[in-house]
């Protein structure tokens, strides 16, 4: 039974990596641009739900929604101040802006909020009692991996079906040519920030129920983690940031059961190593030769 809990504990976590992958692969997707501050809103996120339930009283679904609200709107502007202006600066230049950005979300955070870790309320409590109470899952478990089997699917569907998704799909390939084609580029680009944020909220929240503690840095650790999963999966590959999450929770949540819990970090990227040797592109991501 001890197998078989710890699965299901690594397939939940993976759940909440995923979904946070799955922001992160979106905006790398389309943008071509790695988002370093997705981690920090998931913390806003988290933060904007602590305060409606504990402060406010607002039920929980209630302030899952307002998060997504805030966040979405954050990921917004986020895009507009600071990324669009660096659309055709180097990537550097780009990249140490999005380190900017999370820091900067860290310090309000720290001014708004404080510096001190605080409890937070599981959306859902309880848990499911299997094999006469010698497996249990909690609810929260339940929830983390529907939602991410949901958001992967109404992903799929949204850039598959959707006009906005086509249009983001063309961005992808090339955003010049998508341009003459009468996309606005800069409205797809953000659609694509709010999104992840969407998403990133959802995950936050997630994130707290499941390891009910918060701070201002809650998200950097697992905002890292989430990244290291699109790589693995093949970022920019939705089903690959969705394999690449729920793999790298099963992996690490045995290499703290069977292998060392100050040594589970290293396992992980041990194994992102060995992936990306045998496959550079991750394990769903395809090569795309650059064009000189």
């Amino acid at each position: 039974m001890s197998f078989l809990s710890n699965v299901l504990t690594g397939v939940s976590l993976g759940s909440i990596y995923a979904i946070i992958a799955l922001g992160y692969t979106m905006v790398y997707g389309i943008a071509k641009m790695l988002n370093f501050a997705h981690g920090d809103i998931i913390m806003v996120g988290a933060f904007m739900c602590f305060f409606a339930t504990g402060k406010y009283g607002l039920p929980p679904l209630v302030s899952v929604l307002l998060a997504m609200v805030v966040c979405t709107t954050l990921g917004i502007v986020i895009e507009g101040l600071a990324y669009r202006p660096l659309r055709e600066a180097p990537s550097l230049a780009v990249l140490i802006t999005a380190i900017g950005v999370s820091y900067l979300l860290q310090n309000g955070a720290q001014l708004l909020w404080g510096a001190d870790t605080k409890t937070f309320t599981p959306i859902v409590s309880g848990a499911l009692s299997l094999a006469g109470g010698r497996l249990n899952i909690s609810y929260i478990s339940l929830l983390a991996m529907a939602c991410c089997l949901v958001v992967m699917v109404c992903l799929t569907l949204f850039t598959s079906r959707t006009r906005m998704g086509k249009a983001m799909r063309a961005c992808s390939e090339d955003k010049g040519a998508a341009q003459l084609m009468g996309i606005n580029v800069n409205s797809t680009i953000s659609m694509t920030f709010a999104i992840g944020s969407a998403l990133a909220a959802i995950a936050g929240v997630l994130m707290c129920s499941a390891y009910p503690v918060l701070s201002p840095t809650t998200g950097s650790l697992p905002g890292i983690r989430a990244f290291t999963a699109a790589v693995f999966g093949g970022i920019g590959s939705i089903p690959g940031a969705f394999l690449g999450g729920i793999l790298l929770g099963i992996i690490e949540t045995f290499a703290k059961a069977y292998i060392s819990t100050d040594l589970s970090d290293a396992v992980v990227f041990a194994v992102l190593i060995i992936v990306l040797l045998v496959k550079p592109a991750g394990l769903l991501g395809r090569y795309v030769p650059e064009k000189v």
